[in-house]
């Protein structure tokens, strides 16, 4: 027999009951900056352009294939970009890009919440 139960809406607008058939704006931007490392890899990458070895290194936990994985990701949304630095032996960096560095002032306020409430 076919169940009779709704699905629960996965997206609100806010407004209490009304579902929304479109993700929210919290879900779109998790899309983009949420999963794990994508916070921790723009963080490092602030300061100036970073090899992914070396991220992979500044992380401390993430594996290399990892990083690249998530790299790979950041730079098809336009969070960051890569810049060949030699063919041979290859060597390339990662570098934030504007729109990678926009995120950094949300970033910023989780780390803030983060500290303030010892998490």
């Amino acid at each position: 027999m076919p169940s009779t139960a709704t699905k629960p809406a996965i997206y609100s607008k806010g407004i209490k009951g009304e579902p929304c058939l479109e993700p929210c704006p919290i879900e779109r931007g998790m899309r983009v900056i949420g999963g794990k490392w994508k916070g921790s890899i723009l963080w490092h990458l602030k300061d100036g352009p970073v090899r992914s070895n070396d991220l992979a290194r500044m992380l401390g936990g993430a594996t290399r294939k990892i990083v690249n994985d998530r790299l790979k990701e950041m730079e098809a949304n336009g969070l960051v970009c890569r810049r060949v630095l030699s063919e041979r032996p290859i060597a390339v960096t990662y570098e934030i890009t504007d729109f990678g560095r926009s995120t950094l002032v949300v970033l910023d306020q989780l780390k803030e919440w983060a500290e303030t409430h010892d998490i």
